[in-house]
């Protein structure tokens, strides 16, 4: 993992927490998630593409999407808004049964760049557990895609 990232300890065995600092200030981050077409670019681990059906961010919203694996498999994925407090704090239920859990995505200002953690917390610790090890991969990979994202000049 990079020194600027880890998968943090998480206080129950319900969730995973993963946290990066990014060298963007806390609006540009928040940004990057809050506008679709640059949600696009860079969510879900390496070699993954998305096509965005609907994204509606604000409390009681849906985020409907297609994530495409590298392998030309389809993940289907829907979620539902229930906090977002720009440019601070998203969180979100994800809805679709495969993973059922709900994503607090946390910007925090540290020294002119972002501290974003990730708090995944599951219905059940057997559903965390079994996600586990892909999911801790999956985030830092996306990580990387977003950091890769915000080097880009807009």
């Amino acid at each position: 993992m990079p020194e600027h990232s880890s998968l943090a300890e998480a206080p129950s065995n319900r969730e995973i927490v993963s946290t990066r600092l990014l060298p963007a200030a806390s609006e540009r981050v928040f940004d990057a998630f809050a506008d679709a077409t640059q949600l696009a670019q860079w969510w879900g681990p390496h070699g993954f593409t998305n096509t965005i059906r609907e994204f509606d961010l604000r409390v009681g919203g849906r985020w409907r999407l297609t994530m495409h694996g590298p392998n030309g498999a389809n993940y289907h994925n829907e979620s539902q808004f229930t906090e977002v407090a720009r440019p601070a704090r998203i969180v979100f239920q994800h809805l679709e049964p495969v993973h059922g859990f709900q994503m607090t995505m946390l910007f925090e200002t540290r020294h002119g760049q972002t501290q974003l953690t990730w708090r995944m917390l599951f219905e059940s610790a057997a559903e965390c557990a079994r996600c586990k090890d892909f999911i801790g991969a999956a985030n830092e990979q996306n990580f990387d895609r977003l950091a890769a994202h915000l080097a880009v000049p807009r």
